[in-house]
Protein backbone atom coordinates (compact mmCIF):
# COMPACT_ATOMS: atom_id res chain seq x y z
CA UNK A 1 0.00 0.00 0.00
CA UNK A 2 1.34 3.85 -0.99
CA UNK A 3 2.47 5.48 2.29
CA UNK A 4 -0.40 8.19 1.38
CA UNK A 5 -2.90 5.55 1.08
CA UNK A 6 -5.20 4.87 4.86
CA UNK A 7 -7.85 2.61 5.20
CA UNK A 8 -10.52 3.84 7.18
CA UNK A 9 -12.26 2.24 10.02
CA UNK A 10 -8.60 1.49 11.52
CA UNK A 11 -9.97 1.89 14.80
CA UNK A 12 -12.37 -1.05 13.95
CA UNK A 13 -10.27 -3.22 12.87
CA UNK A 14 -7.50 -3.01 15.41
CA UNK A 15 -9.95 -3.72 17.80
CA UNK A 16 -11.07 -6.76 16.26
CA UNK A 17 -7.88 -7.96 16.02
CA UNK A 18 -7.29 -7.16 19.55
CA UNK A 19 -10.82 -9.23 20.56
CA UNK A 20 -9.75 -11.94 18.33
CA UNK A 21 -6.52 -12.04 20.27
CA UNK A 22 -8.24 -12.13 23.69
CA UNK A 23 -10.59 -14.80 22.36
CA UNK A 24 -7.77 -17.34 21.27
CA UNK A 25 -5.47 -16.63 24.24
CA UNK A 26 -2.66 -15.81 22.31
CA UNK A 27 -2.87 -12.46 24.05
CA UNK A 28 -1.21 -10.93 21.18
CA UNK A 29 -2.22 -9.83 17.82
CA UNK A 30 0.19 -7.93 15.00
CA UNK A 31 -0.58 -4.86 12.86
CA UNK A 32 0.88 -3.74 9.60
CA UNK A 33 -0.23 -1.17 6.72
CA UNK A 34 -1.51 2.20 6.88
CA UNK A 35 -4.99 2.92 8.86
CA UNK A 36 -7.03 6.10 9.78
CA UNK A 37 -7.83 5.98 13.29
CA UNK A 38 -11.11 8.05 14.14
CA UNK A 39 -11.85 6.54 18.01
CA UNK A 40 -9.78 5.22 20.96
CA UNK A 41 -8.42 1.43 20.21
CA UNK A 42 -8.45 0.17 24.21
CA UNK A 43 -6.15 -2.44 25.42
CA UNK A 44 -6.63 -5.05 27.67
CA UNK A 45 -4.45 -6.15 30.44
CA UNK A 46 -1.96 -8.73 29.59
CA UNK A 47 -1.78 -7.75 25.90
CA UNK A 48 0.48 -6.63 23.62
CA UNK A 49 0.16 -5.12 20.19
CA UNK A 50 2.68 -5.54 18.00
CA UNK A 51 2.94 -2.97 15.33
CA UNK A 52 5.06 -3.81 12.19
CA UNK A 53 5.99 -1.52 9.05
CA UNK A 54 2.60 0.42 10.54
CA UNK A 55 1.34 4.16 9.75
CA UNK A 56 -1.80 4.66 11.75
CA UNK A 57 -3.17 8.00 11.69
CA UNK A 58 -5.58 10.15 13.36
CA UNK A 59 -9.13 10.55 11.11
CA UNK A 60 -9.74 14.65 10.03
CA UNK A 61 -11.45 16.71 12.74
CA UNK A 62 -11.58 14.05 15.09
CA UNK A 63 -11.51 14.86 19.00
CA UNK A 64 -9.96 11.23 20.33
CA UNK A 65 -7.36 9.65 21.58
CA UNK A 66 -5.39 6.85 19.40
CA UNK A 67 -4.73 4.19 22.30
CA UNK A 68 -6.53 4.20 25.98
CA UNK A 69 -6.74 1.11 28.28
CA UNK A 70 -9.39 -0.30 28.93
CA UNK A 71 -10.77 0.76 32.07
CA UNK A 72 -9.29 4.21 31.35
CA UNK A 73 -12.21 6.62 31.78
CA UNK A 74 -14.01 4.34 33.67
CA UNK A 75 -15.65 4.65 37.20
CA UNK A 76 -14.06 0.85 37.57
CA UNK A 77 -10.94 2.26 36.00
CA UNK A 78 -10.84 5.19 39.15
CA UNK A 79 -10.09 2.21 41.45
CA UNK A 80 -6.97 0.05 43.12
CA UNK A 81 -9.29 -3.51 41.38
CA UNK A 82 -9.65 -1.70 38.27
CA UNK A 83 -6.13 -1.47 37.53
CA UNK A 84 -4.97 -2.63 33.82
CA UNK A 85 -1.67 -4.49 34.27
CA UNK A 86 1.00 -5.48 31.94
CA UNK A 87 -0.39 -3.97 28.29
CA UNK A 88 2.78 -3.76 25.79
CA UNK A 89 3.09 -1.70 22.10
CA UNK A 90 5.75 -2.20 20.30
CA UNK A 91 7.01 -1.05 16.97
CA UNK A 92 9.01 -3.07 14.45
CA UNK A 93 10.23 -1.82 11.00
CA UNK A 94 8.09 1.24 10.13
CA UNK A 95 5.65 2.18 13.21
CA UNK A 96 3.98 5.43 13.39
CA UNK A 97 1.18 6.80 15.46
CA UNK A 98 0.35 10.30 13.59
CA UNK A 99 -1.80 13.05 14.66
CA UNK A 100 -2.73 13.73 10.90
CA UNK A 101 -4.13 17.00 10.55
CA UNK A 102 -4.10 19.56 13.33
CA UNK A 103 -8.48 19.60 14.55
CA UNK A 104 -7.78 23.19 16.32
CA UNK A 105 -8.45 21.75 19.76
CA UNK A 106 -5.90 23.97 22.26
CA UNK A 107 -5.36 24.66 25.54
CA UNK A 108 -6.95 27.80 25.36
CA UNK A 109 -10.82 26.43 23.88
CA UNK A 110 -10.75 23.10 25.28
CA UNK A 111 -13.81 22.23 27.60
CA UNK A 112 -15.53 25.20 26.11
CA UNK A 113 -18.34 25.71 23.10
CA UNK A 114 -19.11 21.97 23.22
CA UNK A 115 -15.70 20.82 23.34
CA UNK A 116 -13.81 18.22 24.82
CA UNK A 117 -10.90 18.64 27.57
CA UNK A 118 -7.57 18.62 25.91
CA UNK A 119 -6.60 15.53 26.83
CA UNK A 120 -8.03 13.61 23.84
CA UNK A 121 -4.93 15.25 21.67
CA UNK A 122 -2.72 12.93 23.46
CA UNK A 123 -1.90 9.97 20.67
CA UNK A 124 -1.54 7.55 24.00
CA UNK A 125 -3.13 8.13 27.36
CA UNK A 126 -2.70 5.65 29.88
CA UNK A 127 -4.68 5.82 33.71
CA UNK A 128 -3.85 3.10 36.31
CA UNK A 129 -1.82 1.18 34.44
CA UNK A 130 0.41 -1.29 36.55
CA UNK A 131 3.20 -2.68 34.17
CA UNK A 132 3.38 -1.27 30.73
CA UNK A 133 6.13 -0.98 27.45
CA UNK A 134 6.18 1.37 24.92
CA UNK A 135 8.80 0.70 22.31
CA UNK A 136 9.88 1.47 19.02
CA UNK A 137 7.40 4.04 17.59
CA UNK A 138 7.98 6.99 15.76
CA UNK A 139 5.52 9.66 16.57
CA UNK A 140 4.16 11.86 14.27
CA UNK A 141 1.96 16.09 14.30
CA UNK A 142 1.08 15.10 17.91
CA UNK A 143 -1.62 17.49 18.27
CA UNK A 144 -1.07 17.68 22.22
CA UNK A 145 1.34 15.55 24.12
CA UNK A 146 2.06 12.57 22.61
CA UNK A 147 2.20 10.13 25.25
CA UNK A 148 0.70 10.76 28.73
CA UNK A 149 0.54 8.89 31.50
CA UNK A 150 -1.37 8.86 34.83
CA UNK A 151 -1.06 6.92 38.22
CA UNK A 152 1.03 4.40 35.52
CA UNK A 153 3.55 2.18 37.47
CA UNK A 154 6.56 -0.64 36.59
CA UNK A 155 6.92 0.62 32.86
CA UNK A 156 9.29 1.09 30.26
CA UNK A 157 9.59 3.60 27.50
CA UNK A 158 12.17 3.57 25.01
CA UNK A 159 13.47 3.87 21.74
CA UNK A 160 10.93 6.96 20.40
CA UNK A 161 11.13 9.53 17.85
CA UNK A 162 9.38 12.62 17.56
CA UNK A 163 8.50 14.51 14.86
CA UNK A 164 5.98 17.05 16.17
CA UNK A 165 4.70 19.57 13.38
CA UNK A 166 6.73 22.64 12.91
CA UNK A 167 4.25 24.92 11.25
CA UNK A 168 3.86 28.30 12.26
CA UNK A 169 0.93 31.01 10.44
CA UNK A 170 2.08 34.46 10.23
CA UNK A 171 0.10 37.76 10.32
CA UNK A 172 -0.90 37.29 6.44
CA UNK A 173 -2.09 33.78 7.01
CA UNK A 174 0.54 32.16 5.25
CA UNK A 175 1.83 28.82 6.35
CA UNK A 176 5.68 28.26 7.03
CA UNK A 177 7.55 25.32 8.03
CA UNK A 178 10.66 26.14 10.86
CA UNK A 179 9.56 27.36 14.63
CA UNK A 180 11.30 31.01 15.16
CA UNK A 181 11.11 31.73 19.02
CA UNK A 182 10.60 35.50 18.49
CA UNK A 183 7.19 34.46 16.66
CA UNK A 184 6.30 32.32 19.07
CA UNK A 185 2.26 33.21 18.73
CA UNK A 186 2.49 32.06 15.32
CA UNK A 187 3.29 28.66 16.36
CA UNK A 188 0.19 26.42 15.31
CA UNK A 189 0.20 23.44 17.50
CA UNK A 190 1.26 24.81 21.08
CA UNK A 191 2.64 22.46 23.90
CA UNK A 192 2.94 19.39 21.77
CA UNK A 193 5.36 17.35 24.39
CA UNK A 194 7.00 14.12 23.61
CA UNK A 195 6.53 11.93 26.78
CA UNK A 196 4.56 13.35 30.22
CA UNK A 197 4.46 11.35 33.47
CA UNK A 198 1.60 12.97 35.40
CA UNK A 199 0.60 12.51 39.17
CA UNK A 200 1.46 9.02 40.48
CA UNK A 201 3.39 7.39 38.27
CA UNK A 202 6.58 5.76 39.69
CA UNK A 203 9.37 3.09 38.98
CA UNK A 204 9.48 4.16 34.74
CA UNK A 205 12.58 3.41 32.98
CA UNK A 206 12.47 5.87 30.01
CA UNK A 207 15.47 5.99 27.15
CA UNK A 208 16.56 6.44 23.65
CA UNK A 209 14.39 9.19 23.25
CA UNK A 210 15.32 11.41 19.93
CA UNK A 211 13.56 13.84 16.77
CA UNK A 212 11.86 17.18 17.31
CA UNK A 213 9.19 18.21 19.95
CA UNK A 214 7.28 21.58 20.30
CA UNK A 215 7.44 21.69 23.69
CA UNK A 216 9.25 19.51 26.30
CA UNK A 217 10.57 16.42 24.73
CA UNK A 218 9.82 14.22 28.41
CA UNK A 219 8.26 16.18 31.34
CA UNK A 220 7.44 15.07 35.15
CA UNK A 221 4.69 16.71 36.41
CA UNK A 222 3.56 17.02 39.20
CA UNK A 223 0.20 19.22 39.33
CA UNK A 224 -3.50 18.91 40.52
CA UNK A 225 -5.38 19.85 37.88
CA UNK A 226 -8.64 19.05 36.33
CA UNK A 227 -6.55 15.98 34.35
CA UNK A 228 -5.20 14.48 37.79
CA UNK A 229 -8.75 15.02 39.73
CA UNK A 230 -10.04 13.08 36.96
CA UNK A 231 -8.16 10.01 36.95
CA UNK A 232 -6.67 10.33 40.58
CA UNK A 233 -7.06 6.18 41.85
CA UNK A 234 -8.47 6.10 45.38
CA UNK A 235 -5.77 4.54 47.49
CA UNK A 236 -2.40 4.89 45.17
CA UNK A 237 -0.03 7.34 46.22
CA UNK A 238 0.48 10.43 44.27
CA UNK A 239 3.91 10.77 43.91
CA UNK A 240 5.90 10.85 40.76
CA UNK A 241 9.00 8.94 41.71
CA UNK A 242 11.92 6.41 41.30
CA UNK A 243 12.34 7.30 37.36
CA UNK A 244 15.16 6.88 35.20
CA UNK A 245 15.61 8.76 32.59
CA UNK A 246 18.46 8.08 29.55
CA UNK A 247 20.00 9.30 26.57
CA UNK A 248 17.76 11.78 25.60
CA UNK A 249 18.95 13.35 22.14
CA UNK A 250 16.22 15.85 20.66
CA UNK A 251 15.48 19.03 19.62
CA UNK A 252 12.80 20.79 21.98
CA UNK A 253 11.68 24.08 21.22
CA UNK A 254 11.24 24.46 25.20
CA UNK A 255 13.25 21.98 27.72
CA UNK A 256 14.37 18.56 26.52
CA UNK A 257 14.00 17.27 30.27
CA UNK A 258 11.53 18.83 32.64
CA UNK A 259 10.23 18.46 36.32
CA UNK A 260 7.68 19.98 38.03
CA UNK A 261 5.75 19.91 41.33
CA UNK A 262 3.57 22.43 42.81
CA UNK A 263 1.22 21.98 45.51
CA UNK A 264 1.46 18.83 47.53
CA UNK A 265 2.84 16.30 45.19
CA UNK A 266 6.13 14.99 45.92
CA UNK A 267 8.65 14.70 42.91
CA UNK A 268 11.49 12.62 44.13
CA UNK A 269 14.52 10.60 43.32
CA UNK A 270 15.02 10.99 39.86
CA UNK A 271 18.09 9.97 37.59
CA UNK A 272 18.53 11.98 34.39
CA UNK A 273 21.40 10.73 32.64
CA UNK A 274 22.37 12.12 29.44
CA UNK A 275 20.83 14.72 27.67
CA UNK A 276 21.98 16.15 24.68
CA UNK A 277 20.15 19.21 22.97
CA UNK A 278 20.22 19.07 19.71
CA UNK A 279 18.08 22.22 18.89
CA UNK A 280 20.20 24.23 16.75
CA UNK A 281 20.83 21.50 14.33
CA UNK A 282 17.20 21.10 13.65
CA UNK A 283 15.40 21.97 10.83
CA UNK A 284 12.28 22.41 12.26
CA UNK A 285 13.14 25.19 15.00
CA UNK A 286 15.88 27.94 15.69
CA UNK A 287 17.01 27.25 19.63
CA UNK A 288 15.22 25.63 22.71
CA UNK A 289 15.49 27.20 26.28
CA UNK A 290 17.11 24.99 28.42
CA UNK A 291 18.44 20.91 28.21
CA UNK A 292 17.36 20.67 31.83
CA UNK A 293 14.44 22.60 34.32
CA UNK A 294 13.87 21.30 37.46
CA UNK A 295 10.94 23.82 38.75
CA UNK A 296 10.08 27.55 37.60
CA UNK A 297 9.36 31.11 38.93
CA UNK A 298 5.80 31.04 37.59
CA UNK A 299 2.67 29.21 39.45
CA UNK A 300 0.72 26.28 37.46
CA UNK A 301 -0.37 24.77 41.43
CA UNK A 302 -1.60 26.62 44.05
CA UNK A 303 2.03 27.21 45.12
CA UNK A 304 5.64 26.37 45.11
CA UNK A 305 6.95 23.40 46.36
CA UNK A 306 8.74 22.58 49.45
CA UNK A 307 11.51 20.46 49.89
CA UNK A 308 10.18 17.99 51.37
CA UNK A 309 8.57 17.77 48.72
CA UNK A 310 11.08 18.18 45.21
CA UNK A 311 14.27 15.64 46.60
CA UNK A 312 16.96 13.49 45.57
CA UNK A 313 17.47 14.07 42.05
CA UNK A 314 20.60 13.21 39.85
CA UNK A 315 21.28 15.38 37.12
CA UNK A 316 24.57 14.31 35.20
CA UNK A 317 26.29 14.03 31.39
CA UNK A 318 24.02 16.68 30.17
CA UNK A 319 25.35 19.17 27.06
CA UNK A 320 22.83 22.33 26.74
CA UNK A 321 23.10 24.64 23.55
CA UNK A 322 19.86 27.06 24.36
CA UNK A 323 19.40 30.13 26.95
CA UNK A 324 20.59 27.78 30.03
CA UNK A 325 21.45 24.54 30.25
CA UNK A 326 20.14 24.12 33.74
CA UNK A 327 17.41 26.09 35.45
CA UNK A 328 16.02 25.83 38.98
CA UNK A 329 13.31 27.09 40.41
CA UNK A 330 11.25 26.81 43.67
CA UNK A 331 12.99 24.43 46.92
CA UNK A 332 14.40 21.21 46.78
CA UNK A 333 17.22 18.92 48.67
CA UNK A 334 19.60 16.60 47.69
CA UNK A 335 20.33 17.20 44.39
CA UNK A 336 23.56 16.46 42.70
CA UNK A 337 24.66 17.80 39.31
CA UNK A 338 27.86 16.95 37.44
CA UNK A 339 29.16 16.29 33.68
CA UNK A 340 27.01 19.64 32.74
CA UNK A 341 27.97 21.32 29.87
CA UNK A 342 27.44 24.51 27.70
CA UNK A 343 27.80 25.15 24.11
CA UNK A 344 27.17 27.37 21.59
CA UNK A 345 26.98 30.25 23.80
CA UNK A 346 24.39 28.81 26.23
CA UNK A 347 24.95 29.54 29.84
CA UNK A 348 25.61 27.23 32.36
CA UNK A 349 23.05 27.57 35.39
CA UNK A 350 19.88 29.74 36.06
CA UNK A 351 19.45 29.39 39.20
CA UNK A 352 16.08 30.93 40.98
CA UNK A 353 15.95 28.26 43.89
CA UNK A 354 14.29 29.93 47.30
Amino acid sequence: MPDNVFTKNGSAYISSKIAQAVADKSRTATVSGNFEIAEAIRLPSNFTLILEDAHLRMADGVYSNMFVNENHETELGKTIAGTDRNINIIGRGKAILDGGKYNGLSEKNHSRDGLPHIRKNNLLLFTNVDGFKISGLSCHNQRWWALNFVYCSNGYIGNIDFCASDIGIDQDGNEYHGLIRSKYDEVLVKNADGIDLRQGCHDILIENITGFTEDDSVALTGLNGSLERTFAVEGLPSDICNVEIKNIRTAAFCTNVRLLNQGDIKLHDIVIDGVIDMGRESAHMDSGIFAVRIGDTRLYGPRHSTEDETYNITVKNVRGEGYYVISLAGAMKNLVLFGIEAANGAKMIKDERV
